[in-house]
């Protein structure tokens, strides 16, 4: 039996990977609430660890938020990102875990990369300045996971996601990630009765998302490689407008009135596509679709309200 200690398994991307592996023979989950465990306090995670010896870890944890949240909050972004990625990765190699995966973010990737962008594009250039203290401690693990295995042999490496949605997502107004956020501005929009919807910008940059149980599933595929890359993207391949976007929620909302775009207000980095061919090469491909992943997350979104557990 192998006991697998998953980080931050309250989120969104941490939920998805619970529901992959709570049913995997021979996988034995070991689990804390932030309340349990304090990723961030270092004797803490090493206690723990030496308590319950997991034979491999997903870094799954960390603390996350949009552009407006990255900009204001930027010291606590570097210090809960770094704590978390230090602590997880010493503390598993301190007590003997062999197997680790790390979970990144694309936006670790410069600003500027060439699209799509392959991982050989980390650290070619400057980061977007708007999330510059999340993506450094997010690359300090990658590349704290890549140096324990390059002089200790252990086998710990990283996965790169595009953005992400799913179930459990975070709908804060200022706080989440455009995904949830125009769920939560159609849902109220639809409940309301309002007559239009403002969305921003021209809705002419392209953006990749994969569903969470996709990026679960390829999570599940490399840890079961004798040989996995330090670093590989997990991404769909295939990326829409963010007008595009806005259609399709407001669709699988059911919202019916009219969509207005306030052209004055920014529209940002024109794309962001992750070049996925590494992970497609050894044999992974995602399965849900974009639609359908978002009727069925909308209807996850339903049942949280419902249940008193959406992160408003």
């Amino acid at each position: 039996m192998t006991k697998l200690f998953i980080s931050g398994h309250t989120g969104m991307v941490g939920g998805a990977l619970v529901r992959r592996f709570q049913n995997e023979p021979g996988i034995s989950l070991v689990l804390r609430s932030r309340k349990e465990l304090d990723l961030t306090d270092q004797a803490a995670v090493h206690a723990f660890y030496a308590a319950e010896k997991p034979d491999a870890v997903i870094v799954a944890a960390g603390k996350v938020g949009g552009i407006h949240a990255n900009s204001t909050y930027p010291a606590e972004f570097i210090h809960q990102n770094l704590a978390i990625a230090t602590n997880c990765i010493h503390g598993a190699w301190k007590a003997g875990v062999q197997r680790l995966l790390f979970l990144g973010s694309s936006c670790i990737y410069p600003k500027l990369a060439p699209q799509p962008i392959r991982e050989d594009h980390l650290l070619t250039s400057a980061l977007e300045p708007t999330n510059e203290a999340y993506a450094i401690a997010k690359i300090a693990g990658v590349k704290m996971a890549e140096y324990y295995r390059k002089q200790y042999g252990v086998i710990y490496h990283s996965a790169m996601p595009t953005n992400m949605y799913g179930p459990g997502d975070n709908y804060h107004p200022q706080n989440s990630h455009v995904m949830p956020a125009l769920i939560r501005r159609f849902h109220e929009a639809k409940v309301n009765g309002l007559a239009e919807v403002t969305a921003w910008g021209t809705g002419s940059p392209k953006r990749e998302f994969m569903h969470a149980d996709d990026l679960a599933d390829a999570c599940a595929f490399l840890l079961e490689l004798e040989d996995p890359p330090d670093l590989v993207n997990v991404g769909c391949g295939t990326d829409v407008t963010i007008r595009e976007l806005v259609e399709l929620v407001a669709s699988a909302v059911g919202y019916e009135g009219k969509i207005v775009w306030d052209t004055a207000q920014p529209d940002g980095t024109p794309r962001k596509l992750l070049d996925s061919s590494r992970l497609s090469g050894l044999g992974w491909r995602p399965k849900l679709h974009l639609k359908d992943g978002l009727a069925a997350t909308y209807q996850a979104f339903l049942s949280e309200l419902r249940e008193g557990r959406a992160r408003l």
